[in-house]
C-alpha cells in the first residue's frame, strides 16, 4: 500500500538546492534547519557532551535505562549533517528503544578528510566503553554515510581489539564508493534524496585523489566482516543506495554475521528522518527501536 504522504513529500524534496552544485555552507545550514522544524519528542532531554574526545550530545528519554546505550552517526555524505540535523530522529530512536543515545558530531570533509570520520567513530566507541557501558548493552548505528561509518567503525574497533557492541543498525547505508551498482541507474528516477552526481561530489571531497575508493573504511562492502555483531539493515525500495544495502547484507552473511534485511516498499532514502511528515516513517523507527531493545537486553 502506498504511503498517503509520500507524493507530497516528493514534491517538497524536489525544491531542495542541488547537492551537486550548491555551496557546502548553504547545504549544511539547510540540513541543520531540521532542529527548528522538528521538535524533540516529549520527555527527551538533550545534553551536550563528548565521548573519547568526540563532541556530540546525549538524548536521554525519561525513565530510559542509563545502562543501555545507542552510539549514533548521522548521515550527510561525510560532508553535511550534524547533531542538529538528526536530533529529532536520534531522539525518536532513543525513546522507542528506552536507551540513552549519544549522537556524535564526527569530523567532516573537506576540513577533515578520510579517515577522520572513522577515527572519530572508533574513538567515540572506546569512550563509551570507558564510561562504564557494558558492550553487551550497546548498539552502534547510523544512516546513509553514517550507516557506512557504522560498519567501518565496527571493522576498525574489531581490528583494534575492542569488544564488539551487541548490534549494528544500518539505515540506508552508503557502503560502496565505487558507485557501480545497478540501482544507481535503476532508481535514478524514483529517488528524490540521492543523486549519483551529488554523492560523486561527496566521495571526491571525502577521499581526495589519493585514497582508494575500495578502502574498507570508505567502502565497507569490501571489508572483512567476520566477527561483526548482528546487523539490522533497513533500506527503501526506491533508493539509489538499494544495492549498497542488499550487497552489504549478502557480504555480511557470507562472513557468518547474523543479518536482518528490511526493504521497505515504496520508501525513499532514510525515510525515518521524516517521522513527523511520513506515515510509514514511524514503522521504520519502531523496527529499529525494537532491534536496539532486543540486542541491548531490554526487559
Amino acid at each position: 500500500m502506498k504511503d498517503r504522504s509520500i507524493a507530497a513529500l516528493r514534491v517538497k524534496l524536489a525544491e531542495r538546492p542541488d547537492g551537486a552544485t550548491a555551496a557546502i555552507a548553504d547545504l549544511r545550514a539547510e540540513y541543520d534547519r531540521a532542529v527548528e522544524i522538528f521538535p524533540l519528542p516529549d520527555g527527551v532531554s538533550c545534553e551536550p557532551a563528548t565521548l573519547g574526545g568526540v563532541p556530540g550530545e546525549w538524548l536521554r528519554p525519561e525513565d530510559a535505562d542509563p545502562g543501555r546505550a545507542l552510539l549514533y552517526f548521522h548521515g550527510g555524505g561525510y560532508v553535511l549533517g550534524s547533531t542538529r540535523s538528526h536530533r529529532h530522529m536520534v531522539a525518536a530512536l532513543a525513546a522507542g528503544a528506552s536507551v540513552h543515545a549519544f549522537s556524535a558530531d564526527y569530523r567532516l570533509a573537506p576540513e577533515h578528510p578520510f579517515p577522520a570520520a572513522v577515527e572519530d567513530g572508533a574513538a567515540a566507541w572506546q569512550g563509551l566503553l570507558e564510561s562504564g557501558i557494558d558492550p553487551a548493552h550497546a548498539v552502534i548505528g547510523g544512516d546513509s554515510a553514517g550507516g557506512g561509518l557504522t560498519v567501518a567503525t565496527l571493522v576498525k574497533a574489531r581490528d583494534d581489539g575492542l569488544p564488539m557492541p551487541a548490534g549494528g543498525l544500518c539505515i540506508s547505508p552508503w557502503t560502496d564508493m565505487t558507485m557501480e551498482a545497478d540501482s544507481y541507474a535503476a532508481k535514478a528516477g524514483s529517488d528524490p534524496m540521492v543523486k549519483k552526481d551529488q554523492i560523486e561530489r561527496w566521495a571526491g571531497i571525502y577521499l581526495g585523489a589519493e585514497t582508494d575508493c575500495r578502502h574498507p573504511w570508505a567502502s565497507p562492502l569490501y571489508a572483512d566482516l567476520e566477527g561483526l555483531p548482528p546487523l539490522l539493515v533497513q533500506v527503501g525500495s526506491e533508493e539509489v543506495l538499494l544495492d549498497d544495502s542488499v550487497s552489504l547484507a549478502e557480504a555480511a552473511r557470507r562472513a557468518g554475521v547474523e543479518v536482518q534485511l528490511t526493504v521497505a516498499d515504496e520508501m525513499i532514502h532514510v525515510w525515518h528522518w521524516f517521522d513527523r511528515l511520513l506515515d510509514r516513517a514511524r514503522e521504520g523507527i519502531d523496527e529499529a527501536a525494537a532491534f536496539i531493545r532486543a540486542r541491548t537486553g531490554a526487559p
